[in-house]
């Protein structure tokens, strides 16, 4: 039995190329994904370790606000300078020097624009002095305020060399300011830089000013141990010198620390890729189920036969599981191999991306290999399972007479459907209403599984009249007469090869109506709700927004034509002791009063005190507060937590932020500056009266623009249009397999129709029409695969909005547009999914045909 079953595959290879290469597109992402967190990972290691290999130990100012690498940037007190008079002081220290290292500083290139960064922070130093890591390149070390040091990636992107006078944005003063740059610096091994980071180096007191905001303070103190003392115990005698307020680690501490904050990004795009995966592989099994289900009805005869002789009910199912487990290993092997390689390049672009990020060699984890293995074998073996049971109830009978596979009742099919697509959207109901707990995102996974297993398992008995209908678009010739009824002739078969492309479609469709939606939503409630004609702002680039200089909202109040301006700040904030909260800084609440057209729940909307609060009415209801109420807060660079007193509570919809604080709350905040201002016009002014003088306003803030509001929108919700890309194009491989899968149900129904296609060639069907014939079947199953997705994919989207209406996202909107553009992208798929199986029915042989068994 097993020689018969390896001749029997062996006889079948090409026919099971096709579902063998979905798993190996499946295989690819999910083993690719461990390759690239691994290599990423080990690279971020490397990066760290050699950037903390000269500190024996690390002193900074516990941070007052403690987040997390996903929630926003985590800021380092400044502290006195004395403290590292008493870091020096403590026994066992060999050299100890304060450090100024913060983020925020940006470079003006030589063509006028920021050097910007999409990921790797932009940091402003102090000049300490060349070690072991860092070298000077070019020039000199910074001696004057107005002189800087860059490192070498810095210059090249900036196109800048030493004398040019060049200008800068620091974390303290959004203006800008020249500089004279008199020196780059590499680090050893012929570096540009570490990990892609840009770096500024200012002398001491003016790094102090620029980015910590004050003179004679530091957020760090690298201290170095004299012979004889371990990191471990001079860490542990600065602790208890320095006492509780202060975190003191070692060098590896400090690289461990570092590494496992941006490992935890990296862990979310990992997840990500493993849902492509999962999306791929779920479309695989489609194919893999229908090849296997197409075989064993062309086997008949054969497995019938081997009944016969002796073979077994469970020996013929293990035939069929046999070829299942080898077309399962060998696509694992070659999609192992891809993912490898697709890992690898990933990393590459990664690091090429983020500025030049020195990749550690490549790595294929433990993880890799037996997910790849495990994966594989196991949606092969699974997705065989229900033919080689099929297979095992053929009579013997069968070998002895020509049989055809019996079109069995819809019903058990029908109704197990219906029951899973009732239980997937029970879990999709539990899940978008907030009923799961904390098992949110896994109810809504399985109810969307659930839903499209169900979907699947339905599509047969919707296949026959859909197919009849569309193929009616083909029925004014004989070669389309034919290809509709060949396409409604096994509804199963052309179920399963529809589903595999529903779930792509219905995924693509459904991002796109939630997207969409969002899109409108924001834009609607920013034209209803907001009074402001102009906006000041700029487009985030990196982990920062762009800021401006304060004085700039109190300059644009003044200008001829504007009734009101407010500025925002933005930052997270340990509100009443226990709790991390977004919150905002206003200008002027009155002002935002006046621009939102809103008046106070409870209390009253005037310009705050430095000591008073406003809160939304989902901020209040969370902290359980009213008017007349006090809480705390406090700010990544405030020295204590303040008090403030609410004294109103405004509607959440024409409101900023649930929590909305006075404007000095701002200067503590981690970027003390605003990062929009919302400007309303007094009736009649026009916009580009008033335009104009604003931009002047911010002309030394090359980051930051004024823009009308329809222009602002536009660039806010862009985002959600790269977002919508980047899911296509991963989705895009599902939609692939699912063209495959056509191919392959096309191919193997040539095949089978061997002795038909034959006769239609006798009496006369010419080659043109055969092709024509299996083209108009591929496009039949095509369109109708896509109208299922997009029916489901509708659906889903439009219970994931109705859900989000409570956050904001009131608008459904159906994207017309894209549904036209996936049923020509069908119809285009049908064609090209038949092109191949076509030229194969049309070059057949006659008379071999016709005596075919």
């Amino acid at each position: 039995m097993f020689r018969a079953t390896l001749k029997s595959l062996l006889a079948r290879k090409v026919r099971l190329i096709l579902s063998g290469l979905a798993v190996v597109l499946g295989v690819m992402f999910v083993s690719g994904a461990f390759v690239l967190t691994d290599t990423l990972g080990r690279s971020f290691d490397a990066v760290f370790a050699d950037a903390y290999a000269g500190i024996d130990v690390n002193v900074a100012a516990k941070p007052k606000v403690a987040i997390g690498e996903a929630e926003g940037e985590q800021v380092s007190p400044a502290f006195p300078a004395d403290v590292v008079g008493r870091v020096r002081a403590v026994p066992g220290v060999a050299e100890a020097t304060g450090v100024v290292n913060a983020d925020g500083a940006r470079l003006i290139g030589g063509n006028g624009k920021v050097v910007t960064s999409f990921g790797p922070p932009q940091l402003g130093e102090n000049w300490t002095g060349e070690s072991d890591l860092v070298k000077l390149r070019e020039g000199r070390a910074p001696q004057a305020d107005d002189e800087i040091v860059v490192n070498a990636a810095l210059a090249t992107a900036a196109k800048v060399k030493v004398g040019d006078r060049v200008g800068a944005l620091t974390a303290f003063d959004s203006k800008r300011r020249d500089f004279t740059l008199v020196g780059t610096f590499g680090y050893s091994g012929g570096r540009d830089s570490v990990g892609g980071v840009n770096e500024i180096v200012f002398t001491t007191p003016a790094a102090q000013r620029l980015m910590l905001g004050k003179p004679d303070t530091f957020n760090s103190v690298t201290v170095r141990a004299a012979g004889g003392v371990t990191p471990e115990a001079l860490r542990d005698d600065l602790t208890r010198a320095l006492g509780p307020q202060y975190e003191v680690k070692t060098g590896e501490q400090l690289s461990a620390d570092a590494a496992a904050g941006l490992k935890e990004g990296l862990s979310f795009f990992n997840k990500v890729l493993l849902g492509f995966a999962a999306v791929a592989l779920l479309v695989g099994t489609f194919l893999i189920l229908n090849t296997f289900s197409i075989i064993v009805a062309q086997r008949t005869r054969e497995l019938a036969l081997m009944r016969a002789i002796g073979a077994s009910g469970r020996q013929i199912i293990g035939s069929v599981v046999l070829e299942a487990l080898a077309i399962g290993l060998v696509a694992s092997i070659l999609g192992l191999g891809a993912g490898i390689g697709v890992g690898a390049l990933l990393a590459w672009a990664f690091g090429t991306f983020a500025g030049g990020l020195t990749l550690a060699g490549l790595g294929v984890p433990p993880i890799a290999v037996v997910s790849a293995f495990a994966v594989g074998m196991l949606i092969t073996v699974v997705a065989a399972l229900l033919p080689a049971l099929r297979a095992a109830r053929i009579p013997p009978i069968a070998a002895m007479q020509d049989v055809a596979t019996p079109d069995r009742p819809l019903t058990r099919i029908t109704v197990s459907g219906a029951v899973v697509t009732a239980v997937g959207g029970a879990l999709l109901a539990v899940g978008l209403t907030g009923n799961a707990g904390g098992n949110t995102l896994p109810v809504i996974l399985g109810g969307v599984l659930f839903t499209f297993i169900g979907v699947a398992l339905l599509t047969p008995l919707l296949s026959r009249p859909v197919v009849s209908l569309l193929g009616g678009l083909f029925a004014w010739s004989v070669p389309g007469k034919l290809g509709r009824l060949n396409s409604g002739r096994n509804p199963r078969r052309t179920a399963i090869t529809a589903a595999a492309l529903m779930v792509g479609i219905a995924l693509v469709t459904g991002v796109t109506v939630i997207l969409d939606s969002a899109k409108s939503s924001i834009a609607g409630a920013a034209e209803t709700t907001i009074d402001a004609q102009l906006v000041i702002s700029g487009a985030q680039t990196g982990p920062r927004p762009p800021v401006f200089d304060p004085a700039v909202v109190d300059r644009a109040a003044e200008v001829p034509g504007v009734n009101a301006v407010v500025g925002i700040y933005n930052d997270n904030a340990v509100v009443d002791g226990d709790r991390t909260m977004y919150v905002v800084a206003l200008t002027d609440l009155a002002a935002m009063g006046q621009i939102y057209h809103t008046t106070a729940q409870a209390g009253t909307i005037a310009t705050l005190r430095p000591d008073q609060v406003a809160l939304s009415v989902s901020g209040a209801k969370e902290l359980g507060k009213s008017v007349g109420d006090r809480l705390t807060g406090q700010f990544a660079r405030g020295e204590g937590p303040h008090t403030y007193t609410v004294t109103a509570v405004l509607p959440d919809d024409r409101a900023i932020g649930s929590i909305m604080l006075p404007r000095e709350a701002g200067a503590e905040f981690t970027s003390p500056q605003p990062f929009t201002a919302l400007v309303q016009l007094t009736p009649g002014t026009a916009v580009s009266q008033v335009q104009p003088q604003l931009e002047a306003l911010v002309a030394d803030s090359p980051e930051v623009s004024v823009a009308d509001r329809a222009s602002f929108i536009k660039q806010q919700t862009s985002g959600f249009d790269t977002l919508l890309t980047m899911i296509q194009i991963l989705l895009a491989l599902a939609i692939v397999i699912a063209v495959l899968g056509i191919i392959n149900t096309l191919a193997l129904s040539v095949l089978e129709r061997t002795r038909e296609l034959g006769l239609l060639r006798a009496i006369g069907l010419r080659r043109g029409q055969t092709m024509r014939m299996i083209t108009v079947e591929a496009v039949v199953i095509s369109v109708f695969g896509a109208l299922l997705g997009i029916v489901v994919g509708t659906g889903l989207g439009a219970a994931v909005v109705r859900a989000l209406e409570d956050e904001g996202i009131t608008d459904l909107v159906l994207p017309w547009s894209q549904i036209g553009i996936f049923l020509g992208l069908a119809a285009l798929i049908g064609v090209v999914a038949a092109a191949l199986p076509a030229i194969r029915a049309a070059r057949i042989n006659i008379l071999g045909a016709i005596a075919h068994d």
